[in-house]
């Protein structure tokens, strides 16, 4: 048996908040693009958990510690370059962001989503990828982008119930 994702099971999160902007600034840095400060902040309250965040969660946040109303369209533009450089990805169910575990590499997004504690694993399996490939092609349909969210309970919750 594989051994479960880190985010289903206790550890210093602050590790991983830590890792992905590293991961952040040194692939802006390669692809020669701006990692500004509000980016930086947005993808670090992304990280501060597992479980995905709003767009309107974040911009309480952000409102909170500038003392002032942030703009929505702030917010959004910085998610947006968040997503299409492959920082974080989107929970279509959820209208929420989580950051991404793999971004040096481009790939599909396969989440397990916690029903009963909202957190969201990561999964990235090429064969589920492939499959759906494969499945479409054969009703010609071509895949451009997939998101997979499957809906259950994780090791934790699974525990507690």
């Amino acid at each position: 048996m594989t051994q479960a994702p880190l985010a289903s099971r206790p550890h210093d999160h602050s590790h991983c908040v830590s890792h992905a902007l590293t991961e952040a600034e040194s692939i802006c840095t390669r692809q020669g693009l701006r990692l500004t400060a509000l980016r930086k902040r947005v993808l670090e309250l992304v990280w501060h958990s597992h479980k995905p965040l709003g767009a309107y969660d974040i911009l309480g946040v952000l409102s909170e510690e500038d003392g002032r109303r942030a703009a929505p369209p702030t917010v959004y533009r910085a998610l947006d370059f968040l997503l299409e450089n492959g920082l974080v990805h989107r929970i279509a169910s959820l209208n929420a962001f989580i950051g991404c575990s793999h971004p040096e590499h481009p790939h599909q997004g396969q989440f397990l989503i916690c029903r009963a504690c909202s957190a969201a694993i990561e999964l990235e399996q090429a064969t589920i990828s492939d499959a759906i490939v494969g499945a479409a092609a054969d009703v010609g349909f071509v895949v451009e982008r997939q998101t997979v969210e499957v809906v259950g309970l994780c090791a934790g919750c699974r525990e507690h119930a």
